[in-house]
């Protein structure tokens, strides 16, 4: 298909200056999309990635800060994004805080920085973007995990986030149908924790997985770059984008 298949359309990445969401954001920009990146920490990384995708295509990117924690800071970043864009045709719902908390040590910080990150956050988002998104026929896209499905040791906080995150797809999907399609990407094994896994962690980890290798984040821009595109009959649903990890352990 053509890569100026979504020239015109405006969407917002959250969690967007690195790793997965700037994986996203690049590879709908590619596409022809105008890219709205949110960070809450991460101005650097966000602000190059904004010049990068400039250079390319002029206007075409901006960079939105904004503490989703916060639930003013939500349509405060709906409205910023349509001032910038003129309208709003996708939201993709990537920011996550992730980190293990052992059962007997879990703090209520911890609880609402997960919950809050993983579930509260989209649901209020999504709220103040639908009816941007509802003018449009537009698309919100959550980044789940295959965790959703099958606990992870010591992520007591985080696993039941990402499932009520699954169980929000749905649910979204269905109220918001037949003006916006909700969709999710289960990410498996994409990127090693950023504070550091064993090689003999990840080694057992990849002999869970059916092809044998990690993904790479160009695996889930490019499904979500199907789901907002080509997936006109598609809502409801939740791909998993993990090497057939889910089917085999």
């Amino acid at each position: 298909m053509s890569k100026q298949d979504l020239s015109g359309k405006v969407v917002l990445v959250t969690g967007a200056a690195r790793r997965i969401g700037a994986a996203i954001v690049t590879r709908l920009h590619e596409n022809g999309a105008r890219v709205a990146i949110h960070y809450r920490g991460s101005d650097i990384e966000a602000n190059d990635l904004a010049a990068r995708l400039n250079g390319e295509r002029e206007g075409s990117a901006a960079t939105f800060q904004a503490d989703l924690l916060k639930l003013e800071s939500l349509t405060e970043l709906v409205s910023a994004v349509r001032e910038w864009g003129g309208r709003l045709d996708c939201l993709v719902n990537n920011a996550s805080s992730f980190y293990p908390t052992p059962v007997g040590s879990i703090s209520e910080t911890q609880w609402d920085d997960l919950i809050g990150s993983n579930l509260k956050a989209p649901l209020f988002l999504s709220q103040a973007a639908a009816p941007q998104l509802r003018e449009n026929r537009g698309v919100i896209i959550n980044i789940v995990d295959i965790h959703a499905q099958r606990p992870l040791r010591n992520h007591a906080v985080y696993g039941p986030a990402k499932a009520g995150l699954a169980m929000l797809t749905r649910s979204l999907a269905k109220d918001l149908a037949p003006h916006i399609r909700v969709n999710g990407v289960s990410p498996g094994a994409i990127l090693w924790p950023e504070d550091g896994m064993s090689d003999a962690a990840q080694q057992s980890i990849l002999r869970q997985v059916p092809l044998e290798r990690p993904g790479t984040t160009d695996d889930i821009a490019g499904c979500v770059l199907y789901l907002w595109r080509d997936a006109s009959y598609v809502t409801g649903q939740i791909i998993a984008v993990d090497g057939g990890r889910s089917i085999g352990w």
